[in-house]
């Protein structure tokens, strides 16, 4: 039987929001993932190739992955709200993943700007005695040059941080710093590519994805 593939619209809190559904290439439905795309004024759509890679090292081991455009993106309703409105965007995507799925944990990915947000949700949500805390949290090349965020990415949630060992928005060493700073559960694993974007190492990525513990 083939994948079920779904698009769909999700209500978001400044109108519909695009969305798409993929379930696992084979086998049973184990997780549930958000992935969150980079910046909308910078071109992210849930289409990026980093985000792509992301979902489908997702599905190769038994993810549902919910991917969706932010407010203003493509067919999103609109208009770029300063990450405080993407927030609240990826907050009702992962709602209706949830509602879905509800028997199976749930887990947050982004990559770039997409990281920040599951990371300040992520953070919202261990706080929270009363909410379903998410099994595992995948920051995908953190931008550490709008600041290194030591109080953003700390979390009782395990973090596992994926980065290029070339970055231009995220420096190596300024990673390896910010992660070294956290408390446990984390790990960071670097990808030898060319730049932000995983060039030249799309496949690792999406192998390192796949592999990454549950």
């Amino acid at each position: 039987m083939p994948r079920r593939i779904e698009s769909l619209f999700i209500d978001g809190p400044a109108g519909r929001l695009e969305a798409l559904i993929e379930e696992p290439e084979d086998g049973a439905i184990v997780e549930a993932a958000l992935v969150c795309h980079p910046h909308p004024l910078h071109g992210g759509t849930m289409h990026n190739k980093v985000v792509y890679r992301i979902a489908r090292g997702l599905r190769r081991t038994g993810s549902v992955v919910l991917r969706f455009n932010f407010r203003g993106v493509n067919l999103s309703e609109g208009k770029f709200a300063h990450g405080k409105g993407e927030i609240e965007d990826a907050r009702a995507a992962l709602a209706v993943l949830r509602s879905r799925y509800p028997d199976v944990p749930c887990c947050l990915s982004g990559f770039s700007f997409g990281s920040r947000v599951i990371l300040h949700i992520g953070k919202e949500l261990a706080e929270n005695p009363d909410a379903v805390k998410p099994v595992r949290l995948i920051p995908v090349g953190f931008p550490t040059v709008r600041g290194l965020d030591i109080e953003l990415a700390d979390s009782t949630i395990p973090r596992y941080f994926v980065h290029s060992t070339i970055d231009e928005f995220g420096p190596k060493d300024e990673i390896v710093n910010m992660v070294a700073q956290l408390q446990e559960p984390k790990s960071l694993t670097l990808i030898d590519a060319q730049d932000h974007f995983f060039a030249g190492a799309l496949p690792q990525l999406e192998d390192t994805i796949a592999a990454l513990p549950r």
